[in-house]
């Protein structure tokens, strides 16, 4: 069993959530920057508030 933890990256723009889930998906990181902004425009702004919120809860990688 893969022991994966979700953190956030070190190939970061702002705080490296989007990168720390694409990692954790093993996706593209630019897919899921896309589809945080595609998001965030969609629901009225949320994704404003969101990342702060995941920045603080997720721990950095080390």
């Amino acid at each position: 069993m893969d022991n994966k933890r979700l953190t956030r990256s070190n190939d970061r723009i702002i705080g490296g959530v989007c990168a720390g889930i694409a990692e954790y998906l093993d996706i593209d990181p630019t897919v899921v920057r896309v589809g945080y902004a595609v998001l965030t425009l969609c629901t009225v702004f949320c994704g404003v508030i969101l990342y702060p919120v995941l920045w603080i809860i997720i721990p950095p990688k080390y």
